[in-house]
C-alpha cells in the first residue's frame, strides 16, 4: 500500500509513535510519505538511508496581508498534491488538529479520490484542546470525516465518547514499543560517571510542558534523597524548563539534578535509572512508561488517563493520585530500599511491556488499512 503519514515532527509521544508506525511499515514493504514541517525527530537521527520512506516538508509562504503563515492551508495543500502524485491508499493524520482536518480538505480538493483517511488521537487533542468551545467543532469534524478513528488507550475513547458521542465506534490501539531496541543495555562507565558513589539513579523524560507536573518530579525526588543518596536524570526540553531549573536550586538539589535536554536515543539512559518519574496531570497513555518498562525500569506515576493501562500497580511499578507526591515519594523509597523487591518489579516492568509490541500494533494497524481499502465502510470498527 502507499500510505501517508501526517504528524508532528517535534519532540513528544504523538510524533514518536507515527514515526515508528512508519518506519515499521516501511520495513513490511510498504511505501510511506511523511507530510511534516520538517524531519521527525525520530527519523533525523538514523544516519542512513531507509528505503520505502519518503519526506514531503510542508513550506508556508508570508504575505503582508495576512497576520501569520497559512500552515494549515499550506499543510492541506501538500497533502493533496502527495495524495495526487503518488496515489496514496491511506493517509494516516496523528492528532485531530490540524491533521485530520487538514486530511479532510485535502481530500475535498482532489474531489473523488479514493484515498481513506485515518485518524489517530493520542491525549491533549481530546483532553486539553476539545476543551475549548471554539475548537470543539473542528475536532468533531476532523473526527466525523474521517474513514476510521483510533485511540492509544481506553481512557481516551471513554473522553472523547462524552465529549462527542461519534456515530462510528473510535478503535482502540495502544502504542507499542520495539523491545529488541528498548532493553536494558548495562554502561558500568557511564552509570559511574553520573553516580560514581553508587547513588540511585530516578528519571523523568517528557515536554516540560505544565501537563507534565514538573515540580511534583522535583519534589518527589526531594524526598528520596532526603532518604539516600540519589541522582535525577531529566530528558527532554520545554516550557517549564527554566522554572525547574530555578526550583532545583531553590530546594538545595541543583547538583544532583543533571537536565540532559533532548536525546535521540534514550534507551541507554532508561537503562541507567532505577526509577521512572510520570506524576502528570494528564496522560493519555505514556509512551515514555511503556519503553522505561521494556528497560526493566519499574514506574512512579499518577493514576491520570491511560497510566493504569500500562503500568500494573503493586506489579510493575506503583501509581498514586495526581499531586500526592507524599505517597509517590514513598513508593519510589520501597523500592529503591530493598534491592530484592526492585529485582522483581524489575522483571514483571518487562514482561508488561511484551503486552505493548510493535509487532502487534502496526499489524492492527495494517489490517486496518487494508480493510479500508478493500471494503470501504461508512463506519469502522
Amino acid at each position: 500500500m502507499k500510505i501517508g503519514i501526517s504528524c508532528y515532527a517535534t519532540l513528544g509521544g504523538s510524533g514518536a509513535v507515527a514515526t515508528e508506525l512508519g518506519k515499521a511499515l516501511a520495513m513490511r514493504g510498504h511505501e510511506v510519505h511523511f507530510i511534516v514541517s520538517g524531519t521527525p525527530f525520530r527519523l533525523g537521527y538514523l544516519g542512513y538511508f531507509m528505503e520505502n520512506i519518503y519526506i514531503h516538508e510542508v513550506e508556508t509562504t508570508s504575505y503582508p496581508v495576512l497576520q501569520s503563515s497559512p500552515y494549515d492551508l499550506a499543510l492541506s495543500a501538500k497533502m493533496a498534491d502527495v495524495i495526487r502524485h503518488f496515489d496514496l491508499d491511506i493517509l494516516h493524520a496523528h492528532y485531530a488538529i490540524p491533521y485530520a482536518v487538514c486530511a479532510f480538505l485535502a481530500r475535498e480538493m482532489l474531489h473523488s479520490h479514493k484515498v481513506r483517511i485515518v485518524t489517530t488521537l493520542h491525549g491533549t487533542d481530546i483532553t486539553v484542546l476539545a476543551q475549548d468551545p471554539l475548537l470543539r467543532d473542528v475536532i468533531r469534524l476532523g473526527i466525523e470525516k474521517s474513514d476510521a478513528v483510533t485511540a492509544v488507550s481506553q481512557s481516551l475513547i471513554d473522553q472523547t465518547n462524552e465529549l462527542f458521542e461519534p456515530a462510528c465506534p473510535i478503535i482502540k490501539i495502544h502504542n507499542f514499543v520495539n523491545l529488541h531496541q528498548y532493553r536494558r543495555l548495562e554502561s558500568p562507565k557511564l552509570k559511574r560517571r553520573i553516580a560514581p558513589n553508587g547513588e540511585k539513579i530516578l528519571l523523568h523524560m517528557s515536554n516540560f510542558r505544565a501537563v507534565k507536573r514538573i515540580p511534583d518530579v522535583i519534589e518527589i525526588f526531594r524526598q528520596v534523597r532526603r532518604e539516600l543518596p540519589a541522582k535525577l536524570l531529566m530528558v527532554g526540553e520545554g516550557p517549564e524548563l527554566d522554572a525547574a531549573r530555578k526550583l532545583t536550586c531553590k530546594e538545595g538539589i541543583a547538583d544532583d539534578v543533571l537536565f540532559l535536554g533532548k536525546q535521540d536515543e534514550v534507551a541507554p539512559l532508561l537503562s541507567l535509572a532505577d526509577l521512572l518519574l510520570l506524576p502528570s496531570q494528564k496522560e493519555s497513555f505514556g509512551l515514555v512508561a511503556l519503553e522505561a518498562m521494556a528497560c526493566g525500569v519499574p514506574v512512579i506515576g499518577s493514576t491520570a488517563g491511560g497510566i493504569p493501562e500500562v503500568v500494573e500497580h503493586g506489579v510493575s511499578g506503583y501509581l498514586a493520585s495526581v499531586g500526592d507526591t507524599e505517597k509517590m515519594g514513598e513508593y519510589a523509597l520501597s523500592l529503591l530500599q530493598h534491592p530484592e523487591n526492585w529485582k522483581i518489579f524489575s522483571s514483571a516492568a518487562r514482561k508488561r511491556a511484551a503486552h505493548f509490541t510493535m509487532e502487534e500494533k502496526v499489524s492492527q494497524y495494517e489490517s486496518l488499512y487494508q480493510r479500508l481499502v478493500l471494503q470501504p465502510q461508512e463506519c469502522e470498527s
